[in-house]
């Protein structure tokens, strides 16, 4: 089985590795893909740089700085892994990136954007369940 495991650089995205892994111990045969995704360059990044190589360095850079702890859990749990680091649109990046890989599932956490942003940017978590064809397990983070 192959999990999809999006990890955004919060502590709370981290709960999905710790889930996993507790599936793992469980008796759980999987491999998994840590995905990163970033947001699209905005107009005044589009304006300011001098060019697009510039602002993809600066993704890819801020992408595995996002993974380099979820990299640490996984290596130090003894897990088969590979890595992403995408941009666009999250949930939409997310779906692909699960058909692309071959994901027989999604875990991932709810609760990792604060309130206030999930209501202004919309839920990637909500967009996930909706728009992928394997099943989503949703790690809830706010009930700590």
């Amino acid at each position: 089985m192959k999990i999809l495991l999006p990890i955004d650089g919060s502590t709370a995205s981290l709960e999905a590795i710790h889930h996993a892994t507790q599936l793992v111990q469980a008796g759980l045969q999987a491999s998994f893909v840590l995905a990163n995704v970033q947001a699209p360059a905005n107009f005044y990044e589009l304006v300011s740089t001098p060019d697009a190589a510039s602002l993809e360095e600066v993704s890819q850079a801020a992408g595995a700085h996002a993974l380099a702890q979820a990299q640490a859990l996984m290596q130090g749990a003894g897990l088969d892994f590979e890595s992403e680091v995408a941009s666009g649109d999250p949930g939409n990046v997310l779906v692909e990136i699960a058909e692309r890989y071959g994901c027989d599932m999604v875990i991932m956490q709810t609760g990792g954007a604060g309130e206030l942003r999930q209501a202004l940017l919309g839920s990637v978590s909500h967009s996930v369940v909706h728009g992928a064809h394997v099943p989503v397990t949703l790690v809830n983070t706010r009930a700590r």
